[in-house]
């Protein structure tokens, strides 16, 4: 017999968590297919970052953050299959959708909820050779843990948003911070620019990583080419961010009888209530465009709520368009009664 799920979840970010515990609310049974080992998306990028923006949430670490995601998502216990890309979409027989993944898996459900957020997310490795040798010690595409590079010597390469962020955070930790751009400025934001140009940190422009010098890991010099005149230099240091962006892809093709518009050979066109240009489809974050669209984290929590009050309806027209709040709701009757056992202890 086929198992047959109300909604399935492709991606397991910010977007597809929320909108995991929202469906769960509204009783609908969910599956999350996420093609990453462990569930958070995007944010697992940045665990040492600070996040600001989410609503009534205080300042909070990107790893702590990405974890009350999940937690969240979890409530209503939705299945998840982790290490599963979405290879294909189509429908069956019976007008249930049918997604297979890249292992031959298949997965039914009456409708899907797409949140892959900037798709597949994998860091543009350093063209060097032999670079990989210092991968997981010395050489890193994303920060765990900014304490390894206390009183260190740390070139970061690049020169966008991120690349400047991390130069800013290190200047307290460090020892020396080196940054390295191609290009003839760096092309963040202007106050994370300035406030680099008045530190001690070196910037180094019109510059390229053309080779690494080590053993058993551990960096000891950067070889770097100035891309005008061709000169050569060599910096010693002792670790190497390198932020040079991400590739990405959007997952999954289409059957033949389906159809997705899109924007820029990316992004899904639909509207406010996570509606596609195909019935049944429904997206949330930054996957889905539309006027008004805000790309932030609250935006996401706001897409993933209407993508599922959309596929509520969808699956019962009858049912109310929005879910009662959670202050109100019996959903969380016995979790409440259990917290507030826990606070009176």
């Amino acid at each position: 017999m086929t198992d047959i799920y109300d909604v399935t979840i492709i991606g397991g970010g910010p977007a597809g968590l929320f909108s995991a515990f929202y469906s769960g609310l509204r009783g609908m049974r969910t599956k999350i297919i996420e093609y990453q080992p462990k569930l958070g998306g995007k944010v697992l990028l940045y665990p040492e970052k600070m996040i600001w923006d989410a609503g009534g949430q205080p300042p909070v670490l990107g790893e702590l953050f990405a974890k009350q995601l999940v937690n969240q998502g979890m409530t209503f216990q939705p299945t998840v299959c982790t290490n599963e890309k979405v290879d294909l979409i189509e429908k069956d027989e019976n007008q249930n959708f049918l997604l297979t993944t890249h292992n031959g898996n298949k997965h039914y459900s009456k409708s899907v909820i797409v949140a892959i957020g900037g798709g597949i997310i994998q860091p543009r490795p350093l063209e060097v050779e032999a670079a990989d040798r210092f991968v997981g010690k010395t050489l890193h595409y994303t920060v765990n843990d900014l304490r390894q590079f206390r009183d260190k010597v740390v070139m970061i390469s690049g020169g966008g948003d991120s690349a400047v962020d991390w130069a800013a955070e290190l200047l307290y930790i460090a020892k020396q911070v080196i940054i390295v751009s191609r290009r003839d400025k760096l092309s963040a934001h202007e106050a994370l620019v300035k406030r680099l140009e008045s530190s001690s940190a070196k910037i180094l422009l019109n510059s390229r990583i053309c080779g690494l010098a080590g053993n058993e890991g551990m960096i000891d010099q950067v070889k770097l080419e100035n891309i005008h005149s061709g000169d050569m230099m060599m910096e010693e240091v002792d670790h190497l961010v390198v932020n040079h962006g991400y590739n990405r892809d959007s997952s999954f093709e289409l059957a033949e009888n389906l159809s997705l518009e899109m924007k820029d050979d990316y992004f899904y066109v639909g509207n406010a209530q996570g509606y596609t240009s195909e019935d049944g489809i429904f997206a949330a974050g930054d996957i889905l465009t539309y006027d008004g669209k805000i790309n932030l984290l609250v935006g996401a929590f706001q897409d993933a709520v209407n993508a599922v009050n959309s596929a509520k309806t969808y699956l019962e027209p009858s049912a109310e368009k929005v879910a009662m709040v959670s202050s109100h709701n019996k959903a969380f009757d016995e979790q409440n009664k259990k917290l507030i056992r826990e606070m009176l202890r």
